[in-house]
């Protein structure tokens, strides 16, 4: 094995193995804020520290991704971010984290978290990708035409592609429900194209003056 596939082979091990990790921290927090009676709040606040905060305080970011920074200075860091800002249960969930060193794949466990809340509530997230951004209201009316088509309820997230001309191109897990132009010009392309060649192999062909 080459070494950039065994770097990759690497990788890829730490990021399931990671993933695991942040899967087990994410039901605890959970099964604890489910006891709490603050699910939501915990899970926004997660998130927002995860995505919003944190990226923005490079600072904050690196005490708390560091393997070298005390267990303590972590802790009173979660103290005073979350300090009138932050749920108790959130707050004790990041010190659960950084007592654990766990701090560092904080992004992974509001993923985890989020996903492990979405399949209790009967959702599952989707991506749907069109070629123009679309409004809010165009947004709701394509996922609630495409809930009563698959028979599912969605978690949906847009994002936009150019390339795919028009149409609508839903990822849900592993599987996609592509209708876009592109996909269908594609098609047509390789009808016409099956044809041509059954015609040149047949000799079926039609003089158009």
């Amino acid at each position: 094995m080459s070494r950039s596939s065994t770097h990759e082979s690497e990788a890829a091990h730490v990021d399931i193995a990671a993933d695991r990790v942040a899967k087990v921290y994410a039901q605890a927090i959970l099964e604890a804020a489910d006891t709490a009676k603050c699910t939501d709040t915990v899970l926004a606040e997660l998130a927002a520290l995860a995505r919003d905060v944190l990226p923005k305080v490079p600072e904050a970011r690196a005490v708390f991704a560091s393997p070298k920074i005390p267990a303590e200075q972590k802790a009173a860091l979660i103290d005073k971010l979350g300090k009138g800002r932050l749920v108790p249960t959130t707050v004790n969930a990041l010190h659960v984290l950084a007592r654990h060193g766990r701090l560092g794949i904080l992004s992974l466990v509001v993923a985890a978290a989020e996903r492990l809340a979405d399949e209790r509530a009967g959702r599952q997230q989707a991506t749907l990708t069109t070629a123009v951004a679309l409004g809010a209201e165009e947004q709701a009316r394509i996922v609630a035409d495409v809930e009563k088509g698959l028979s599912a309820r969605l978690k949906p997230s847009f994002v936009v592609d150019p390339t795919i001309i028009g149409g609508l191109v839903v990822r849900i897990g592993d599987t996609i429900y592509d209708q876009s132009v592109a996909t269908s010009l594609t098609r047509l392309s390789g009808c016409l194209q099956q044809r041509n060649i059954h015609a040149i192999q047949n000799g079926e062909y039609t003089w158009h003056s």
